[in-house]
């Protein structure tokens, strides 16, 4: 009787240690994938056998007891995170169980270009597909609460790309946004130029905002800068295209006429009210923001634009009107007096 018991007890180890090894051999084994990889999404609430069904439904998973068995055994069956993953072409079962508890999920990122309006901004959040649409304007109170003591949002989020996963809102988006351009001015401002005719990092951030707008070329930020600020010091009116053509708003259909520039009306038209206009005119990125910090030391207090997105500079008024005449009195045909729209 005891030789029948251990010869069964010698099968039943053969046969567990043989089940053993094969079912190593398929944990380790590559599973079939397309070379691409399949995204797949780990939904709020998907425990190991939610998810080891619909790996085998999607025809990556041939034995989904096997992943059960094994995340049960490692405790990953307790550790799976949501969110959506890119299962790559090589993976094991055991891979796609380790990923699963990484919480390395698919990353989408946005752009918001140097130059833009918040509403653009607002519109470009909107277009995202993987993005919850939350905000509907830039008067939405919570953007309203978010940027006091200021009362008007315009300028106060930093043009960048941003990371974010699925289901993210827009709303996350625009606080990192705003936080991001707080730290920006904040670090800009402590290093300016003493100089500067500004009291405020607000000030220098409505300048920013107006350079971004005046110039698409990097290296004109400082001249511009520095006219400007020559300007404010001189008491001089800015007189700057861009600042009128945003208070018009809708106003505006593309061409900017000398009764726009009468307007006493409009309160962003320096070229009836000195100083800096009331609020930023877009949102400027880092290098409009030191370039407004730091501007050039030059004499010019003129600039008027080639036509091909660059400025000619001039220290007088009699150098600056025969500028005048040769780039914008005889213009060619793709003449442009400002940047290209930013997209």
């Amino acid at each position: 009787m005891s030789r029948i018991l251990t010869a069964a007890f010698i099968v039943l180890m053969v046969l567990g240690v043989a089940s053993y090894f094969e079912l190593s051999r398929r944990w380790e084994a590559p599973l079939t994938l397309p070379a691409e990889g399949i995204e797949f999404t780990v939904a709020p609430g998907d425990s190991l056998r939610t998810v080891a069904g619909k790996l085998n439904l999607a025809g990556v998973l041939a034995h989904p007891r096997m992943l059960m068995l094994f995340g049960r055994w490692t405790g990953l069956d307790q550790q799976l995170k949501q969110g959506e993953y890119v299962i790559p072409e090589h993976s094991t079962a055991r891979s796609v169980l380790e990923l699963l508890q990484s919480g390395k999920v698919i990353q989408y990122r946005v752009t918001l270009p140097e130059g833009i309006t918040l509403s653009k901004a607002l519109d470009i959040l909107a277009q995202e597909e993987a993005l919850k649409e939350t905000i509907m304007s830039p008067e939405d109170p919570r953007i309203l609460e978010l940027i006091k003591p200021h009362s008007n949002p315009e300028g106060l989020f930093l043009p960048d790309t941003y990371q974010f996963t699925r289901g993210t809102t827009d709303w996350s988006v625009l606080q990192n946004a705003h936080q991001a351009m707080r730290g920006v001015l904040q670090e800009e401002w402590s290093e300016r130029e003493l100089q500067v005719p500004y009291k405020t990092p607000y000030e220098a951030l409505i300048m920013a905002s107006i350079i971004e707008r005046e110039t698409g070329i990097p290296e004109e930020r400082e001249r511009i800068s520095g006219v400007f600020a020559r300007r404010l010091g001189k008491g001089m009116l800015l007189q700057t295209d861009p600042t009128v053509i945003y208070g018009l708003a809708d106003e505006f259909e593309g061409n900017l006429r000398r009764q726009h520039l009468r307007q006493d009306s409009n309160p962003y038209n320096t070229y009836r009210h000195p100083g800096l206009p009331p609020t930023p005119i877009a949102l400027p990125g880092v290098d409009a923001i030191r370039a407004a910090l730091h501007p050039d030391a030059g004499d010019a207090l003129y600039f008027v634009a080639r036509g091909d997105g660059g400025h000619v500079f001039s220290a007088t008024l009699k150098q600056h009107n025969a500028a005048v005449r040769k780039y914008q009195l005889q213009r060619a045909k793709n003449y442009r007096s400002t940047p290209e729209e930013r997209q």
